[in-house]
């Protein structure tokens, strides 16, 4: 492990993660949870007409790490639809994983290539 885990950006990311509160009537609603370290994320979802996210709202208990990827997705996923959002769920994947050099084209998911070195 060469680096360490929690990065200034990582912290400043963490630290702004907030604004977006649970939506009280999503259409959609998912709940992840780390076995690693037990974070959990719920994610609150309504799309438009054109299948795009229109409101996003989370919740998002963890880490400095799970934080800061909540903030990265909460800044840029309204307006993207099912296909983008898996194409960067997969990337990311296989980015962490070692499978890929780079993370893919999501604005500023590159600042959680720390996480390669963990597991």
């Amino acid at each position: 492990m060469s680096a360490p885990l929690y990065t200034l950006d990582i912290l400043r990311l963490a630290a702004s993660l907030g604004g977006q509160p649970r939506l009280t009537h999503p259409q959609a609603t998912e709940e992840r949870r780390s076995a690693t370290c037990g974070s959990r994320v719920t994610v609150d979802l309504s799309l438009d007409a054109q299948g795009r996210v229109a409101e996003f709202g989370q919740d998002a208990r963890a880490c400095a790490l799970g934080q800061a990827a909540a903030a990265i997705l909460g800044a840029h996923i309204v307006g993207r639809n099912a296909a983008e959002l898996a194409e960067a769920r997969d990337r990311l994947a296989a980015f962490l994983g070692g499978a890929r050099d780079d993370p893919g084209d999501w604005p500023g998911i590159a600042v959680l290539a720390a996480a390669r070195d963990y597991p």
